[in-house]
């Protein structure tokens, strides 16, 4: 008998079935119920130590704080899915705000097309961020902190240093509407939904985790990711300045000094949501729940009665729990696929 007629070996014949990876929707469900304990936990926390808390002002007074950082956070999750980042969100959110302040009180322009010039402006700060980032191959790092100081230093300029009130010609969007919520609050939550679809339902969402998790593999299937990097920081600018008119909206005027510091809100709680670091994954949904996860604990916190440095030393050691049970559960995540 020859090679040829030899009967095939057993280990041939019967091709051994790949072990099935567990269904994407049973870790995303994980980590919502994760969160969702978390919060409920947060508040159960605050309720016991503060009689106001577990009162319909206070979270209608959260629902109304959080959409600017809600907002915001919402571009900052592609951002970071994309393994990149922007530092300058605080100081588009200012700029924004400025111009369409003095869009309406200096140049007289109608409302709708100041706060369409604010708009515009927001987008143009990210994409310049997106664009140099990418042309000159530089960290998103670095082009970010320098459009923080060049941003913030225009929007000095454009309020000549001053808080500019504009009264209520914006202030129908911080306006209370349903239950004492505001529109603001219910524009944030129609953003995170759509957020969270386009991420997880459209192509545009899958080529932005693709990048994240392996670029130079979607270039070689041909997808270029300059665009899409631009564009990831156009609407995050974009965003940012929509949440300037938020703000804007809910103290009736612009500050200069507005948003210093908020781009490490909204980055901590796109972290707090579970979103990686290193890019290639991350949940708007997920975002949103951090959001909540720092606006109760500010809000808890205040209430009962925490100096500012204690406030501030909980809120970061909750940050840096966050990381690292995501660290672990990633790397639990890889092991179980080796």
């Amino acid at each position: 008998m020859n090679a040829s007629s030899a009967p095939p070996s057993s280990s041939a014949a019967i091709p051994v079935a790949p072990q099935a990876a567990p269904p994407a929707w049973r870790g995303q469900l994980g980590t919502y119920l994760g969160l969702a304990v978390v919060l409920i936990g947060m508040v159960a926390l605050f309720g016991s130590l503060s009689e106001y808390f577990l009162t319909r002002e206070t979270f209608v007074s959260i629902a109304n704080e959080i959409p600017a950082l809600a907002v915001m956070a919402v571009g900052m999750t592609f951002v970071l899915i994309i393994a990149g980042i922007d530092l300058s969100v605080g100081s588009v959110l200012a700029l924004s705000a400025a111009v369409t302040a003095a869009a309406i009180l200096e140049w007289k322009l109608s409302v709708p097309l100041a706060a369409a010039l604010g708009l515009l402006t927001g987008l143009l700060c990210g994409t310049v961020t997106g664009a140099v980032s990418v042309a000159w191959r530089l960290p998103s790092f670095i082009v970010s902190l320098g459009m923080l100081e060049a941003v913030r230093g225009g929007a000095y300029l454009v309020t000549d240093s001053r808080t500019q009130y504009v009264g209520d010609a914006i202030s129908g969007l911080a306006a209370p509407w349903i239950g004492g919520i505001s529109a603001a609050f219910v524009l944030a939550v129609v953003l995170v939904v759509v957020g969270q679809l386009v991420l997880t339902r459209t192509v545009f969402g899958r080529h932005v985790v693709g990048i994240g998790t392996n670029e130079e593999a979607m270039r070689l299937a041909g997808v270029d990711p300059r665009p899409i990097r631009i564009i990831v920081f156009a609407v995050t600018g974009l965003l940012a300045g929509l949440a300037g008119l938020m703000q804007s909206a809910r103290l009736e005027a612009a500050d200069p000094n507005a948003g210093v510091g908020i781009e490490l809100q909204v980055i901590a709680a796109v972290v707090i949501g579970g979103t990686s670091l290193m890019g290639g994954r991350g949940s708007v949904v997920n975002t949103f729940f951090g959001v909540l996860i720092i606006a109760v604990l500010e809000a808890g916190l205040a209430q009962v009665g925490a100096s500012e440095p204690s406030k501030r030393i909980i809120t970061g050691a909750v940050i840096v729990v966050a990381v690292i049970i995501d660290t672990l559960r990633q790397r639990r995540a890889e092991r179980r696929l080796a």
